[in-house]
């Protein structure tokens, strides 16, 4: 198994302002040492003419291209000067080509743009859903909006007893570790709208299930502090509001295969939306060979 805490961190950089963004990912590729990739890609030209080799519209796009990957170097290098930058420009579908680098990156790291779920599936530069739902590393999109973290610092992790949530605590606790903060445990449990169930019992059994799925985990991660807590309510948004001071919200990529959305999971979807915080989404566990 790789060790992707020596793979470069790959920040999407867009031609829009995400400041924000670029400095979580230059942070933390210089926390772990390793370089950071700035990565833009222009849709290619669509023309049929023969001898033409881009439209006038592909290349103005190419140089809001340049200048905002050389903004972005500027403003890295500024950040941190010991870090090792390398600039990236393709002609490619953005999310087709941040996926392809995931493949050699131990984080991709997206600035979010905030659109809505319609302008989403519309949108060809769209990047935040397709590549944390078809990533083969982590995934950390960080939104914009200004906000406060709460100290002594800490990470929360949505739990619910399934494997791609187990490898979202995996991530979570050895993130933790190597930060020396603490992790908080989520487990949300949501009312059926039918039938009728004691309240009580129901969430006695989530506190169960809650500390059965850590234990194995957080025993291979004992210098990390970790807390319990269950939840009642809608899961995106009980997730978001216990993260809203945290570092980051960490979930699990539990989608199926097909559209997009559904590929990622309802709920990092979701928290893609309604999250204050960065949100990571974490891929299955590779099975052991």
């Amino acid at each position: 198994m790789t060790d992707t805490r020596v793979l470069p961190v790959v920040f999407g950089v867009d031609a829009a302002n995400q400041d924000a963004a670029l400095d979580w990912a230059t942070d933390e590729a210089a926390r772990r040492g390793v370089p950071l990739q700035l990565v833009h890609a222009v849709l290619p030209a669509t023309h049929h003419v023969r001898g033409v080799e881009e439209t006038a519209r592909h290349k103005a796009l190419r140089q809001l291209g340049d200048v905002a990957v050389d903004r972005a170097t500027v403003r890295a290098r500024a950040r941190r000067p010991e870090l090792e930058v390398t600039t990236f420009i393709e002609d490619a579908n953005p999310a087709q080509a941040l996926v392809r680098r995931s493949a050699q990156a131990g984080l991709v790291v997206l600035g979010s743009r905030r659109l809505g779920r319609l302008a989403e599936v519309l949108s060809a530069a769209s990047t935040t859903v397709p590549v944390s739902a078809n990533a083969a590393c982590p995934v950390v999109v960080v939104p914009e909006a200004e906000r406060t973290v709460e100290e002594p610092a800490y990470l929360v992790v949505g739990v619910d007893g399934s494997p791609s949530a187990g490898a979202a605590l995996d991530y979570a606790l050895e993130d933790a570790s190597s930060r020396g903060v603490s992790v908080r445990a989520v487990w949300v449990w949501q009312r059926p709208l039918l039938g009728s169930l004691d309240e009580h019992a129901a969430l006695e059994v989530c506190r169960g299930q809650l500390h059965e799925a850590t234990a194995g985990p957080s025993a291979a991660h004992q210098d990390v502090p970790l807390s319990h807590t269950v939840l009642r309510g809608h899961p995106v948004e009980t997730l978001a509001g216990a993260a809203e001071h945290a570092l980051v919200v960490v979930v699990g990529r539990g989608g199926r295969e097909g559209f997009t959305g559904m590929r990622l999971g309802s709920v990092p979807h979701g928290l893609l939306h309604r999250a204050v915080c960065p949100v990571a989404t974490v891929p299955p566990s590779a099975p052991p060979e």
